[in-house]
């Protein structure tokens, strides 16, 4: 099947700054795609160049076999959603949602049906004569959302339309735009630097870092098995553990002095070499689990306590690792200075070459 929306070697230089350095990708029609890095990793110009506000300064972009870098904005047919909502003061929310319509000639009842189509579709029936002052900066940018896909376009793109919302509203608002996304079964390309908001309504994700993509896969690969350091790091809660390796062909080595055998070692691995491992917290286990083939025994460092769920500090001497347990209200949480032991698979050690 041929790609919906396919990039090759995309590049944006300003003056003597590349920021978008020869990216390539390609995804199939109906996919919701997340853009997802740091402040100035090139996301956002990306989607600029794909909307058609920014010019590459070399690659091409294809939607639907078509490339499109030499059309206008309004000749993509591409549904935009912007940060900061950008709606119209001075139109009230039907003639903003319809706004595009009329510009493309719509009929007058038509227009209205279509109109009352959208308000429905995200949730905000009779609220056509509202004006955007008069609405919350949710409902404001489920307007913007509907403004965007009322003239049907082929594609999606939203800019970090949630950044100016509460966490609360975050949440539900992006669970709505997943519902309506796979509702119309529209191809999606959306940025943001929250890795939740990726993880939890991608069905793929592109990890972006200093212009260049890091990793580009689904959200459980992306979290489960990071292609480098940058991903694992950015992506999700990881510990980091300083160790030596003892016997290479064993596969032994020691942290803080206790010896363990890791699952697998780099072919480069050499005897009394230090390397380092890295692990999520939620693969840590408070004493022995089924499964687990690796003890050690620490110190309790810190306890914090965030409701359902209990955030441990371990030391282990020189490396302090995280790690999350239920809240169990018959039992008290562990204290500070006291003795512990904590297990985990030996596979889920991993070794980042980069």
């Amino acid at each position: 099947m041929a790609a919906f929306l396919e990039v090759q070697n995309l590049t944006k230089t300003y003056n003597t700054s590349t920021v978008v350095k020869g990216v390539n990708f390609a995804f199939n029609k109906g996919e919701f795609i997340s853009l997802l890095g740091p402040s100035g990793c090139g996301k956002t110009t990306i989607l600029r160049m794909i909307a058609g506000f920014e010019s590459p300064s070399a690659g091409s972009i294809k939607v639907d076999g078509q490339d499109i870098v030499t059309l206008k904005p309004n000749q993509r047919q591409l549904g935009m959603v912007f940060q900061a909502y950008a709606l119209f003061p001075n139109l009230n929310v039907g003639d903003n949602i319809g706004f595009g319509l009329k510009i493309a000639g719509m009929p007058t009842e038509q227009r209205r049906a279509r109109v009352d189509e959208m308000l429905k579709l995200i949730g905000l029936p009779g609220y056509e004569k509202r004006f955007p002052y008069e609405m919350s900066g949710g409902q404001q940018q489920r307007v913007a959302l509907a403004r965007a896909i009322a003239p049907a376009p082929r594609m999606l793109l939203l800019d970090e339309p949630l950044s100016a919302l509460d966490a609360k509203i975050r949440v539900s608002l992006r669970e709505e735009i997943r519902a309506i996304q796979l509702e119309l079964g529209i191809t999606t390309v959306f940025v943001t630097h929250d890795q939740e908001e990726a993880l939890s309504i991608s069905d793929r994700i592109v990890v972006m870092h200093a212009g260049n993509i890091e990793q580009l896969g689904a959200p459980h690969e992306i979290y489960n098995t990071p292609a480098t350091r940058f991903v694992a790091t950015f992506v999700g809660q990881l510990n980091t553990i300083e160790a030596m390796v003892l016997d290479p062909a064993a596969k032994t080595i020691t942290i803080d002095g206790q010896t363990v055998t890791a699952h697998a070692l780099p072919v480069s691995a050499s005897a009394n070499a230090p390397i380092s491992l890295t692990l999520r917290p939620e693969v840590l286990s408070i004493g022995a689990r089924q499964g687990n083939d690796i003890t050690l025994t620490g110190t309790i460092a810190d306890v914090t306590f965030l409701g359902s769920v209990i955030r441990l500090r371990v030391s282990l001497g020189k490396n302090v690792v995280s790690l999350d347990t239920f809240n169990d209200q018959r039992t008290a949480p562990p204290s500070r200075g006291e003795p512990v032991t904590i297990s985990l698979a030996s596979k889920d050690l991993l070794v980042l070459s980069n």
